[in-house]
């Protein structure tokens, strides 16, 4: 981009720059945050696909009992009796950034009549609900990933406008214009000279 070489841009270069100097600090703080933040998020994540692993893992000493399930007439089968209603979350800021907070997963009320069910029943469904949290809370904390991932992406794509091409270039748009202007000044003060010398030479 062509500049003009006055003092009033090399004023407006000197302006930019400053300007870029003091918010580069704040979008490299910015960048450190998310990258430490993502960092605890993606430790958390791995900590909950173990645990979920692990639990249905434990299943599978219930996986000949809930063969079972099978013997239940359509409307009585285990899956009716555990139906997720909504995923409770609440929006919280990260480093700038709005994510959502898993806070509970709730569910449909059914009743059920105990004595149409054996008594592994109960337990059953105790897995089957912490199972299903687990799901919610994995897929909000994926989200939450993605959505500071995002962000940290675009802070590093600024830190990166800043560092390599908006301050190098201000630094070197101020020092054309300093050359330029500096030349001038000598080439006037050399035509002053050699009129002066002329002036000298002229008089009688």
């Amino acid at each position: 981009m062509a500049i003009k070489l006055t003092k009033n841009e090399q004023k407006v270069q000197k302006d930019n720059l400053k300007q870029f100097e003091r918010y580069l600090p704040t979008l490299q703080l910015k960048k450190q945050q998310l990258q430490s933040v993502i960092m605890k998020v993606r430790v958390e994540l791995e900590e909950k696909e173990a645990e979920r692993v692990r639990m249905i893992g434990d299943l599978d000493d219930w996986v000949a009992v809930f063969a079972e399930n099978t013997i239940f007439e359509e409307e009585k089968k285990l899956d009716n009796l555990v139906q997720p209603d909504k995923v409770i979350s609440k929006s919280e800021n990260i480093a700038g950034v709005t994510v959502p907070k898993f806070e509970e997963l709730t569910f449909k009320d059914i009743a059920y009549d105990v004595d149409d069910y054996p008594l592994w029943v109960d337990t059953a469904l105790v897995k089957l609900r912490e199972i299903a949290r687990l799901d919610a809370l994995v897929s909000t904390l994926r989200k939450q990933s993605e959505l500071l991932e995002n962000e940290l992406r675009s802070t590093s794509q600024r830190v990166n406008l800043f560092e390599k091409v908006k301050i190098p270039e201000a630094k070197e748009n101020i020092r054309v214009i300093g050359v330029y202007l500096g030349d001038q000044q000598t080439a006037a003060v050399v035509r002053g000279k050699i009129s002066k010398k002329k002036l000298v030479e002229a008089a009688p």
